[in-house]
């Protein structure tokens, strides 16, 4: 069965860009660099929402931000909206379900993981779906800037840590799973 991962960059305060800071909050580094450059030949199909989608298609088009070790990888946006053949190479789009979609695709051997998409990511986590979260948290506040908070709406979790890691004397990167989803803590020890 695949697993899937939800895989996040995001401020301190839980947004996940700014506007008017680069990409990274302009804070990337060398250790930062080379574990994406690891995490680059890892094999996984993406899956992302169509705002997602239409940020990095611009992206890809543009050169504004470097996404060519995405390209090649196999993607699939989630879309009521969206129809193929789409701009940007080795992009599937569903337009049903996502969660009974991705349902579907834990079923095979292919690992999974999300870019961005709250609202995406959102539904699995309620769903059950998600084995595994990764989060890499940048030193910034951006409580005036901040663009696409990503927790709002989620339901309560609680995350087993499986993985810490500090890359650069700044960013710190959290792996965890998932031990409770639920409208509220859990109940009893």
């Amino acid at each position: 069965m695949a697993e899937l991962m939800i895989d996040y960059i995001t401020s301190l305060d839980g947004y996940g860009s700014a506007e008017g800071w680069p990409g990274l909050w302009g804070m990337g580094g060398p250790e930062y660099f080379e574990f994406l450059a690891e995490d680059a030949r890892e094999r996984y199909t993406l899956l992302m929402g169509s705002r997602t989608y239409r940020l990095f298609q611009g992206f890809a088009e543009t050169g504004e931000e470097d996404v060519s070790s995405l390209t090649d990888r196999q993607k699939i946006v989630f879309s009521r909206t969206l129809t193929e053949p789409l701009g940007w190479e080795n992009t599937a789009v569903v337009n049903g379900d996502a969660v009974e979609a991705v349902r579907q695709l834990k079923q095979g051997d292919v690992p999974l993981r999300t870019l961005g998409s709250p609202s995406l990511c959102r539904s699995l986590l309620s769903a059950g779906l998600v084995d595994r979260y990764r989060v890499v948290v940048f030193p910034v506040v951006n409580g005036v800037t901040g663009a696409d908070r990503i927790y709002d709406g989620w339901p309560d979790v609680v995350l087993q840590t499986t993985g810490l890691r500090t890359f650069d004397s700044r960013l710190q990167l959290f792996e965890g799973v998932p031990t409770h989803i639920g409208e509220g803590p859990p109940s009893g020890p």
